[in-house]
């Protein structure tokens, strides 16, 4: 396999800075089961505060986050209202059947977006033949829509009709931040609508690994028996924690840089031959790449980037993702754009 130069796959391959490495070597610890580790205290304390929420949990991932907010939130044999690409409908290995024993009802989007008349549709009539609607969630950016936003007007529609149903709303958001500084809406303003928000670290963040999930009090008590079931009890977890602090102090507000280098990228791209790029779709870190070339497509063409030392992942026959983040640097964006073109014009 060649050497990767320029990693575009997902904000995920980020790697701990050595001032972050020197913070996690400095954090006092203890046992987290017990509720004893001080330094996941103060992280589960300030994402409950920056979330507004009354307590949150901190868990190994986004996808145990997710999974432990459905089994908290449902009843087996319930209904789980989503948008049909999203992560926990498409990237969570089946696991609210697995886990929950409930079923998903996934609703076609735009850019991530559920028509609310379709959502409202979708929830099922109290009759003996239908599963019941426990839960509705939605993702905040949204991966496979291509980081876009789901906008707060949009979210405030759906926890108004969820609260005159009586369903609760999950909202994932593991690239939330990535939301707030695109926007320079709060993060709390967001979570408002839900009554649980998942976050991850280990994203653009830059933490190596671990995620939050918040609401009540309640809820959180709850979530936390269910982390133990899963397998997410952890001890000395504050080493963990110590990185998902130091990202919140650090690596928020440089979100924006990887969202200007994912604008870069896309206005590069627009101008390939063989390409197309959603310009609409380009809110935070992400660009989906359409390939419309005679020679390749984005299996066999994410193949030849591959080869040049540049690696972003085939999501479906026609598009490519790629995603900035912390170790990207504008100037890999500039030479990404320059392999991008040669590759095109060797195979026209």
């Amino acid at each position: 396999m060649p050497k990767i130069l320029i990693d575009l796959r997902s904000d995920t391959v980020t790697k701990p800075s050595q001032a972050m490495r020197n913070f996690i070597a400095q954090a006092e610890v203890g046992d987290d089961v017990y509720g004893e580790d001080p330094t996941v205290n103060i992280l589960e304390e300030r994402a409950a505060d920056l979330m507004g929420k009354e307590a949150a949990l901190y868990v190994p991932s986004g996808t145990m986050s997710n999974q432990i907010a459905i089994k908290t939130h449902t009843q087996p044999g319930q209904e789980v209202i989503c948008e049909e690409n999203c992560h926990i409908f498409n990237y969570e290995a089946g696991a609210p059947a697995f886990l929950s024993q409930v079923q998903m009802k996934p609703i076609r989007g735009e850019y991530g977006v559920m028509p609310i008349s379709e959502i409202e549709e979708a929830i099922r009539a109290d009759n003996l033949h239908l599963p019941p609607t426990g839960l509705i969630c939605i993702e905040n950016t949204h991966n496979r829509a291509g980081g876009t936003i789901y906008p707060l007007e949009e979210i405030a529609k759906l926890a108004d009709l969820a609260a005159r149903r009586g369903i609760p709303v999950h909202l994932d958001g593991a690239r939330l931040l990535n939301a707030v500084v695109a926007s320079g809406i709060e993060a709390k303003e967001w979570a408002g609508f839900a009554d649980s928000v998942s976050l991850c670290f280990s994203k653009g963040l830059g933490a190596p690994v671990g995620s939050v999930l918040a609401g009540n009090r309640d809820f959180i008590n709850r979530a936390r028996k269910y982390r133990k079931i899963f397998g997410g009890g952890m001890r000395q977890a504050g080493l963990l924690a110590a990185a998902c602090l130091y990202a919140l102090d650090h690596n928020v507000n440089r979100l924006k840089e990887d969202h200007e280098n994912a604008r870069l990228l896309a206005d590069g791209l627009k101008m390939v031959p063989g390409i197309y790029i959603d310009m609409k779709q380009v809110q935070t870190n992400m660009v989906m790449i359409h390939v419309r070339h005679s020679r390749y497509n984005s299996e066999t063409l994410s193949k030849a980037l591959l080869r040049e030392g540049v690696a972003a992942n085939a999501v479906d026959a026609e598009r490519i993702r790629a995603v900035t983040h912390l170790d990207v640097s504008r100037e890999m964006i500039e030479q990404a754009v320059e392999i991008f073109l040669k590759i095109m014009k060797d195979g026209s």
